[in-house]
Formats: structure tokens, C-alpha cells, sequence
């Protein structure tokens, strides 16, 4: 059609891509792999399995801050790096993933979030530890990468977990969710039993006695209010994604635009140098 004729003359040429080895292992694993229950924790090297080419992965300082995992690996021929949760993300987690983020600028190699995670980690020894310092170096360097970024939005992604794993306010290059992925300040039920203590306190302070049913009426609420918006479909109409996938295509989908970022990078822009004119 006329389209194809006028985007023919553009003398595009597309880079071939190389030749690669699928995973070892089945993509239909990939239905089972992540809970019902996203506060479970997930060795994500099992989903990184059944992505890479050979399921073959190198991990990064594999026995440091280990509740965040960092591997290389190659998808459709591309070399990138691998940033994915095992739990929350500590002070060890998020030094390490700043560490990996710089390295692969430096290598050049797109980097690819698989998000499942509840958040950075709280409390008084997180805290004490330097969380709030050495967490927002890792946001830091999600901010400044130089390489094309992609998320994947695999399982939970609450609070500023979702920030320092490259979320939609991170403008990664592409960002897809899965159709069980949750998105949220924090969990449902977190949300309700911080409610329900803030309430109580509240009564507490005027003399009066919570009334047991009221209360777990309130929390039953909150919990399928944030169940709700925090579902991958509500938030992809939000356009907090560019679409709901099914975990099996999550391969074809990375190589796709992991082969449109290398083709993007292979042109050479041309801005134009004409005043503005009126027609």
C-alpha cells in the first residue's frame, strides 16, 4: 500500500538480527512461577531462565545483597542485563543494583527490570543501616542510564519499590505487565491494617471502644479497594504500561523492542535546521 511505498524510500535499513538459541527451559512455566499470594518470595533466576537464549545467565556478586538478583544474559542475540526481586529491596540489594546499572552503561547493554517486589525494606535497623541513602543512589542511577531501559512488571510493584525498579515515572524505554502483576503504594492489606490502627488510635483518644465488626468491615474495604486498583488491567487503562502480556510472549515481546532500541540507536538524527515558516 501507499504507506509501505513511502516508508520504502526512506532508505531505513533494518540491522539483521543475530541468530540465538531459545531457553532449555518451557515457557509455560512461566503461568506457575509467581503466587497467588504476591508477598511470597520468588527466585526470579527461574523466570530469567526461560527468557534468556540457552537459559544461560551470568549473575552479578551472586552472594551479596542476595534479595536482589543482577545477571547477564543474551535475548535474541542481545546482550543485556537483568535487574529482578527476590524479596525486598535492602541496603545491600540497592548498592548492588546501582554497582550493576553503571557496569552496564558502561558495557553498554540495555537493562531489562523484572519487578516483584513489596518495596524497600523499613524499619529501624534498614534504617539505621543508610536505606534511605544508598536506596535513592539506585534510583539515582535509574535516572542517569545511558542504555535503553525496559520493565517488566512481573508480580508485586508497591511503593518506591516501583521508582527504584524503573517504574512508569522512570520513563523506561518500554514497559509491559503481566496479567497477574499488582501496582500500588503498598499492599491491600498493609493499606487496611494501618487504617484500622490509625482509627482505633483515634477512638482510643476520645474514650470510645472500637466495635469489632465496624472495624473489620473497614478493613475488608480497604483491602479489595486497593485489590482492585491495583489489578494490571486497571492500571494498563490508567497508561501506567503499554499493555497487559501474557507471560509466555514475554521473550518475543523483549526481543521485539530490544530490536527496535538497537535500530533506533543505529540512526543517525538529523535535526532540522529550517526556521518556522507559515504554509
Amino acid at each position: 500500500g501507499m504507506a509501505r511505498d513511502v516508508i520504502a524510500q526512506l532508505g531505513w535499513t533494518t540491522p539483521a538480527r543475530p541468530s540465538a538459541p531459545g531457553p532449555t527451559l518451557p515457557a509455560d512455566d512461566l503461568l506457575a512461577l509467581m503466587p497467588g499470594d504476591l508477598r511470597q518470595p520468588v527466585d526470579m533466576r527461574e523466570v530469567i531462565a526461560r527468557l534468556v537464549d540457552g537459559s544461560e545467565l551470568l549473575e552479578f556478586k551472586a552472594r551479596y545483597g542476595m534479595a536482589t538478583l543482577c545477571a547477564q544474559g543474551r535475548i535474541g542475540g542481545h546482550a543485556v542485563g537483568f535487574i529482578s526481586n527476590n524479596g525486598p529491596i535492602d541496603v545491600a540489594g540497592a548498592n548492588k543494583a546501582t554497582h550493576f546499572i553503571q557496569w552496564m552503561c558502561q558495557l553498554g547493554h540495555p537493562i531489562i527490570y523484572l519487578q516483584n517486589t513489596t518495596g524497600f525494606m523499613v524499619g529501624k535497623d534498614s534504617e539505621q543501616g543508610g536505606m534511605i541513602k544508598h536506596g535513592s543512589k539506585m534510583i539515582q542511577a535509574v535516572t542517569n542510564a545511558t542504555v535503553p531501559q525496559i520493565t517488566i512488571q512481573c508480580g508485586a510493584s508497591f511503593g518506591a519499590g516501583n521508582y527504584g525498579m524503573c517504574g512508569r515515572g522512570y520513563a523506561p524505554r518500554f514497559l509491559f505487565s503481566w496479567l497477574g502483576a499488582k501496582t500500588a503504594v503498598m499492599g491491600g492489606e498493609q493499606a487496611a491494617r494501618t487504617m484500622q490502627i490509625v482509627t482505633e488510635a483515634a477512638l482510643a483518644r476520645k474514650g470510645i471502644t472500637p466495635d469489632p465488626a465496624e472495624s473489620q468491615a473497614q478493613f475488608d474495604k480497604i483491602v479489595a479497594m486497593f485489590e482492585a486498583q491495583a489489578d494490571a488491567f486497571y492500571t494498563s487503562g490508567l497508561l501506567l504500561d503499554d499493555g497487559v502480556i501474557d507471560p509466555r510472549d514475554t521473550r518475543a515481546v523483549l526481543a521485539f523492542c530490544l530490536d527496535t532500541c538497537a535500530d533506533a540507536q543505529a540512526r543517525t538524527l538529523r535535526p532540522l535546521s529550517f526556521g518556522v515558516a507559515r504554509m
